[in-house]
Order: C-alpha cells, then structure tokens, then sequence
C-alpha cells in the first residue's frame, strides 16, 4: 500500500477506535450522570453501579488504545492538541480518575457515601460534556500558527459551535446511559429509566438535527459525501427507532438504538473532518492534516500489521466480557 493509502487507513482505524470508546463508555458515563435521578435508595444505586463494574475499565482501553494510535500514527496532531488543550484534558484526566476512584471508595468508605456518589456523577457529566466539546474545536478548528502550534487559550475552547458538540454528545451519553439502565434494571429503576428517557430522546433527536444543519453550513460540499449521508440516515432512522422502542418498553432495541444513532453521528463527523486532524480557523492552510502530520511508511505499515493481530483480540475480549455479565444486574457484595 502507498503512504496515502495507509493515511487514509489508519484515519479511519482511529476514528473507529474513538467511536468504540464512545460507544461504549457513554453508557457508563451515562448512568453516572445520571445517578442520582435513576437511584434513590442506596440498594438502587449499588445495582446500577454493579451493571458498569464489571465492564467500564475494559471500555476505557478503547480510549487508551485510540490516544496510543494518534500519537503513533500522526504525532504531530497528537502533540498540538495534548499540548494545546492542556487545561481541558487535565480536566477530562481528573474527571475520570474521580468517577474511577468513587466506585471503589463509595463501597469502603461508607461515611462519606455522599461525597463519592457526587463524585462519581460529576465525574461522568463532565469528562462526557468535555469530550465533545474537545473534538468541536478539532472538527471547527483552532487558532494554529505555522509551526503546527496552537495560538488560543482556554476560552478559546469554548466557543458556541464546539459546545454544540459537547451537549450532542452529552444528550447521547444520557440516552445511552437511561437505556442501559432500563436493560440491566428490573422495577422502579427500570421504570425511571424509561421516564427520564421520555424527555432526553426529543432533545437529543433536536440537537442531532441541528448539528447536522450547522455541519452542513460550516463545511463546504459535506452534503456530497456518501458517509455524511449515510450517518444522517442511520442516525435519524436509529433516533426515531429508539423513541418507538421507548414507547413499546423494548429495552434491548432501544439501548442498540441509542447506540447506532451515536455512530451515525461519527460518520458525520468523519465525512466533515476528513482529511484534516486539526482544522486551522485562522488559515486552512496552516491545518494538521493525514498529508502532513503523519509518521513514516515503514512505521505505518509496521502499526498495520500489528492492528490485523491485535484488533481481533481487543473485539474478542470485548464480546467474551458482554456475554459473561449479561442479564440484569444485582448489587455487589463486599
């Protein structure tokens, strides 16, 4: 394979790694936003906090392994945009460590219960809403000067159309996580679910319509891509899938739902970003992109090989972990 064969690969192959980690710890960052609103008794929140424990560290390897392929496959994007948007990853680090460390000291340390359960929820709003609004800013660009820096600061990541992106991928977190908790929960969590599902699925069905729109403003000739089209379908079909299943009380259709309408929005995102891995605002000339931020063919093609052995096994692992802990969930004794 040529090098631009290779850049385009392994541009998919990180965008795919990404997408898999969103699927798959939105729903635990989900249900950790909204914790308090699923649980009221301490029994209903050790339940759902026991449907994640098995599984929520082993989803966050697909992020871990998504951050390893950037920085191996285009370093340059990798060290402008860990270095540039220091402060907000810092946040995302820690926000991540609190819900981590929560879970395990909610259990132990039963005197201050409260504090880690507040913890726990803070910790997944906040690393769900910064997420996406880290990869707004990638997607609508940053301020880059020519040597590939960026020129901004903090504020400069807050800007309306990257916080578009956060609350869009705040709504599909939320819904993904109401819809697994009404799959692992039985009774009156189950029932919550549902409920909280009957206002967060209208709103998200909004703000994916509205993203879309505004993509299809801001990025010229994006309505000409087939995966731009084809990720509006799948996520308009899946959205209106779910409220059906919602409707219906078909939980597995409606947490497979929630979960194919976020990845219709990646396709979405991928068609608008391609080929660029930092949009530059100030000058699209100065923009990171797979041409001219990526490591070497023999380096490429090195990773390729390893990807074809490794990735089966990350999948396999995934599938044998699912499959082990399906069903609904009960609380965990200590």
């Amino acid at each position: 394979m040529t090098l631009a064969n290779l850049q385009e690969l392994w541009f998919a192959l990180v965008c795919v790694l990404f997408a898999g980690y969103s699927i798959l710890d939105g729903f635990d960052l989900g249900l950790g936003a909204l914790l308090p609103l699923l649980g009221k008794k301490k029994e209903e929140k050790d339940i759902l906090i026991a449907s994640i424990g098995p599984v929520w560290d082993g989803n966050e390897v697909w992020l871990i392994t998504g951050g390893g392929a950037l920085f191996a496959a285009f370093p340059q994007a990798y060290a402008t945009a860990f270095s540039g948007f220091y402060i907000a990853m810092m946040l995302v680090l820690f926000s991540l460590i609190f819900r981590a460390v929560s879970m395990e000291f909610r259990s132990h340390d039963t005197a201050r219960a409260g504090f880690w359960e507040a913890s726990f929820t803070t910790g997944s709003f906040f690393a769900a809403l910064l997420f996406g609004v880290a990869l707004g800013n990638v997607v609508f660009g940053v301020p880059l000067d020519s040597k590939m820096e960026y020129t901004g600061d903090f504020f400069t990541l807050l800007r309306p159309m990257p916080l578009l992106f956060g609350v869009t991928g705040l709504a599909a977190v939320l819904a993904q996580g109401a819809s697994y908790a009404a799959m692992k929960t039985e009774n009156k969590i189950r029932e919550r679910a549902f409920g909280l599902l009957e206002t967060i699925l209208p709103f998200y069905f909004v703000l994916a319509l509205l993203y879309m729109a505004l993509v299809n403003i801001f990025i010229k000739n994006v309505m000409t891509s087939p995966l731009f089209i084809a990720g509006a379908v799948i996520s308009i079909a899946a959205l209106t899938a779910a409220m059906y299943a919602r409707e219906k009380q078909k939980e597995r259709i409606l947490f497979a739902s929630t979960s194919t309408a976020l990845l219709g929005l990646w396709a979405i995102t991928a068609a608008a970003h391609y080929p660029n891995l930092i949009k530059a605002s100030n000058d699209a000339a100065l923009s990171i992109t797979t041409g001219n931020a990526s490591t070497s063919l023999h380096t490429l093609t090195l990773m390729s090989w390893i990807a074809i052995i490794g990735m089966p096994v990350v999948l396999a692992y995934t599938i044998f972990v699912y499959s082990i802990f399906k069903g609904k969930a009960k609380a965990l004794k200590y």
